[in-house]
């Protein structure tokens, strides 16, 4: 008994000791983590393209070259709408103007405090220009660092992979060599998996919302399609944190309560069609990790390393879960995160339509390496 006790308070201490790590070498890691799974989604284009006898420095080079294309290409489409939001901010003051004026007349009927003593009172509130100024450009400077950070990153792990592969295979014994190589492969191929399946599904909501955003007649249609599947890289809250925005922009512009009811009825219908369709057949059950673990996952994320840390809370779960089943000691805590399998009995007919589903993507990636 006295050695259980000595055992969980070693396991309680070491799991504090790796969260405590974590958060205050968030300025290193958080880059590293983010530039290590956007190296793996790039490996099997580099390899592909190292295949067809080109160098591996210009191999490299042209996948750094991709993502950054990419990460313009979204800039420029954000960007141009938020251009053409900002002309719209004297009708947006004024709708915020009558707003608080209306606010400042209910609180004088029901508390007594005049307008002028409103004000004043929240004078004392507000943050003077030159510290918004100062906190804007101290969080674009760290952004802009953190984005270069990650591009060289990416740059050196994609080169250096087959250097990093062997330092991981001399660690282990020449008889587990080949557990540690299978390891390593399950290990990149889930964040690969997690990141394709992602991206897919960012393009079909982005077909999805912009269908429906269109026929109900909401303005900037196609920018606020485009934010919707965005925030999808946020789970669970990024398409609420999209449509709450969606709504929020287009009530300001004076839009009626049918159109606001109905992107709501957008969105939700766009939840039903990719819960139940998209995600069974797009990622399929790539990530197995079960919806509790993944809800302590996301909020450890965002408490350690806040909206960076809610990204990354799921591909870094998945290839925790993977370590844990390789690892017999550690085989019990893959067996906790992962899903619950249910018995074919007392599954409904939703559930069992998923499953059809991701069997079926599993025979077409079956049938496709045949072919290969």
């Amino acid at each position: 008994m006295t050695f259980s006790n000595i055992s969980i308070s070693q396991k309680l201490l070491g799991l504090f000791l790796v969260i405590a790590g974590l958060y205050f070498a968030k300025s290193f890691l958080m880059p590293l983590f983010i530039g290590g799974i956007l190296a793996t989604l790039f490996l099997p284009f580099c390899n592909w393209m190292e295949r067809k006898k080109l160098p591996k420095g210009l191999a490299v080079f042209i996948c750094l070259f991709v993502l950054l294309l990419c990460i313009v290409i979204l800039a420029a489409l954000l960007g141009w709408k938020v251009v053409e939001l900002i002309d719209d901010i004297s009708l947006i003051r004024k709708v915020a103007t009558d707003a608080l004026n209306q606010t400042q007349d209910y609180i004088f009927r029901y508390s007594g405090i005049s307008a002028a003593r409103q004000s004043q009172l929240l004078q004392g509130e507000q943050l003077s220009l030159s510290g918004i100024v100062q906190t804007v450009a101290g969080s674009f400077s760290s952004l802009l660092t953190n984005l270069v950070l990650i591009l060289v990153y990416v740059f050196f792990l994609l080169y250096y992979r087959a250097h990093i592969k062997s330092f991981f295979l001399k660690l282990a014994a020449p008889s587990k060599r080949d557990d540690v190589e299978h390891l390593l492969s399950r290990a990149t191929s889930v964040s690969q998996q997690y990141l394709v399946g992602l991206s897919r599904m960012i393009v079909c909501l982005w077909i999805m919302y912009g269908i429906g955003f269109s026929i109900i007649g909401v303005e900037n249609a196609l920018y606020f399609a485009i934010l919707c599947g965005l925030l999808e890289i946020i789970p669970f809250v990024g398409n609420i944190v999209g449509t709450m925005l969606t709504v929020l922009v287009t009530a300001l512009h004076g839009a009626s309560l049918p159109l606001l009811a109905g992107i709501v009825a957008i969105y939700g219908i766009v939840q039903f069609i990719q819960g139940w369709v998209l995600e069974p057949l797009i990622v399929g059950a790539h990530v197995k990790i079960n919806p509790l673990f993944t809800i302590i996952a996301l909020l450890l994320g965002e408490l350690i390393w806040g909206i960076p840390g809610v990204i990354l809370a799921i591909p870094l779960t998945a290839m925790i879960k993977i370590v844990c089943d390789h690892i017999e000691p550690l085989q019990p805590y893959g067996f906790l995160i992962g899903e619950i399998e249910t018995p074919k009995s007392q599954e409904g007919v939703m559930a069992t339509m998923k499953h059809g589903l991701e069997n079926l993507q599993t025979r077409r990636k079956g049938l496709r390496k045949d072919k290969e």
